[in-house]
């Protein structure tokens, strides 16, 4: 007997040692960053912007790619993700793409030290890929532009809320991260044009 599950320990370790080994599987990474392009706009005014928190909408604030396959049912995919949370990913894009645009002398980060007068601030209600009819890019944001005023009045200067769904050609990864990124173009660009008009006429903030 003792011999009989000697030779069975034997044999299961000889064939775990022929099994050919596999590498771990390494997600992919994407990166959706929309870039500005043509010449900035006439300067409206000579004080920065701050890009305040990006707040991102649960459950579209994960690295993952989210799919949308029913009406009820948001799947995760592990395999796929952002290089970064989509929070910091969206917040650089949209310095880079407002500093582009030359609206206000410097846009710049929430990390920075310099004292801002205004600051826009967003809200990312959805962000996924809708697979429950034809394949589509959503992306819906909030902007939120206000004033430092030492709490004299409404420090809001406008809210503004854009959707975009962007038809994608397949349903891969790429596609639809490359679906997001002009989603977030045409959200920007079109916000660029009523951020301008913000400008023309801005309140005065504390200590002007």
């Amino acid at each position: 007997m003792m011999k009989y599950l000697l030779s069975c320990v034997l044999t299961v370790a000889l064939v775990a040692c022929s099994l050919p080994t596999r590498a771990p599987v390494t997600p992919k990474s994407w990166m959706a960053s929309p870039e500005r392009t043509g010449p900035p706009l006439k300067e409206r005014s000579n004080l920065w912007l701050k890009v305040g928190a990006v707040s991102v909408a649960s459950p579209f604030d994960g690295k993952s790619l989210v799919y949308r396959m029913t009406d009820q049912r948001y799947e995760r995919d592990f395999y796929n993700v952002y290089a970064t949370i989509p929070s910091e990913m969206i917040s650089n894009a949209e310095r880079e793409w407002f500093n582009n645009a030359g609206i206000f002398a410097a846009t710049v980060g929430q990390n920075t030290s310099f004292f801002p007068y205004y600051t826009l601030q967003l809200t990312v209600n959805e962000f996924y890929g809708d697979y429950r009819v034809k394949p589509e890019a959503v992306v819906s944001v909030e902007f939120f532009l206000s004033v430092t005023n030492s709490g004299k009045g409404n420090p809001l200067i406008g809210a503004n809320r854009y959707t975009k769904r962007i038809a994608l050609h397949d349903n891969t990864p790429e596609a639809l991260v490359l679906g997001q990124q002009q989603a977030l173009a045409e959200i920007f660009k079109q916000y660029e044009v009523q951020l301008y008009k913000y400008a023309g006429n801005l309140p005065k903030p504390i200590g002007q």
